[in-house]
């Protein structure tokens, strides 16, 4: 029988349950619709003023756990009590959490002061290891969504509007960037570095590029070469088309494969009314 995903791992066991880390926004509420899909038991372990509220209320009170972000002892704790085979992580903690406004346990305090760097990396790798510690295999967050995934090739039915050679430089910038963990994306125009991404997001790296002349920009969003899809995927969603919108940016370029467009066929359909082209490369 097939996996029900190609980035599951070849020993997948369908009949184990898994259970579903979730962050901000709609990345999450696909991944748990797409697990009941494929007929597979799926738990939440959410966070407070982080997970939406929808997604919460599709679980029942025994399906679920609300906890505050930095309570991992806990969120251990729910792993083993839903008797979780799997662990999978969606969706957006809001950065600056990770460092002002924790509630750390003693989990959490000794993670943290183990850590020589502290960035989110580091924090989500650690977190990675104390739960495949418990025995629950932390699976890519690819995982399920497939069919989400930014394709190769001019995804919006028209020929793509900038020249290869600054699409070229723009790729090469933002895997430079990616590569050094400043950010996964950046904005160019014509051979210039308009913005590239760090710890503010995506989307104030849109809106300062916008700010400078942004006819034939060129948002770029990739992976670093030993990406841990684990914990780490770039998305791309319809907040940030209607960022690019309010920048005047009107062209994406997504690494095919790695990228999730959150709600695929609701991102292009968007796109094509905003004239806005996304590409996927390799």
């Amino acid at each position: 029988m097939p996996l029900p995903s190609s980035f599951l791992p070849d020993d997948y066991d369908p009949r184990k349950t898994v259970a579903l880390i979730a962050g901000q926004g709609v990345y999450p509420m696909l991944v748990a619709r797409s697990i009941r899909r494929a007929g597979i038991a799926v738990r939440l372990i959410a966070a407070e003023g982080e997970t939406s509220p929808e997604l919460i209320a599709e679980f029942a009170e025994a399906e679920r756990v609300i906890l505050k972000v930095g309570q991992i002892g806990r969120m251990l704790r729910a792993l083993d009590e839903f008797g979780a085979g799997y662990a999978l992580m969606a969706g957006q903690i809001t950065p600056r959490r990770l460092f002002r406004g924790l509630h750390p346990d003693l989990t959490a305090t000794r993670i943290l002061l183990s850590l020589k760097r502290r960035n989110a990396e580091t924090i989500f790798g650690a977190v990675a290891a104390e739960i495949e510690g418990r025995g629950a295999v932390l699976l890519d967050a690819r995982s399920f969504l497939d069919e989400q995934l930014a394709s190769p090739g001019c995804m919006t039915g028209r020929s793509f509007p900038i020249k290869a050679d600054y699409l070229q430089h723009g790729i090469a910038t933002a895997r430079g960037c990616a590569q050094l963990d400043i950010g996964q994306g950046c904005v160019v125009r014509k051979g210039t570095v308009l913005a590239v991404e760090a710890f503010e997001g995506t989307d104030e790296m849109l809106r300062r590029a916008g700010s400078f002349k942004s006819d034939e920009a060129l948002f770029v969003k990739t992976v670093k070469l030993n990406q841990d899809y684990r914990f780490d995927v770039p998305c791309f969603g319809v907040r940030t088309l209607e960022v690019m919108r309010e920048a005047g940016i009107g062209a994406a370029a997504l690494e095919a494969g790695k990228v999730i467009m959150l709600d695929k066929s609701a991102v292009l359909e968007r796109a094509k009314d905003w004239s806005i082209s996304l590409l996927g490369f390799a």
